[in-house]
């Protein structure tokens, strides 16, 4: 029965390095994308009635794009 061979093994060194830091650059920037939402949800958390305003005057926008003319 032959073995299964993983294909990072056949890769020379540096493409494997390359692949490597590839992978671990996407996990860093999926952290940081992550904390930097939370910081933005908890500084708007202390604001609930702008979060208010702001769905209100897109609602209003929305409405005013959406109308027919005429």
């Amino acid at each position: 029965m032959p073995r299964q061979i993983d294909a990072t093994l056949q890769l020379d060194a540096k493409t494997r390095r390359k692949l490597e830091d590839q992978r671990r650059m996407m996990f860093r920037r999926a952290i940081e994308e992550r904390l930097e939402s939370r910081r933005f949800a908890l500084e708007n958390d202390d604001y609930p009635d702008l979060i208010a305003v702001n769905y209100l005057n897109s609602a209003r926008s929305a409405r005013k794009s959406a109308r027919p003319a005429g």
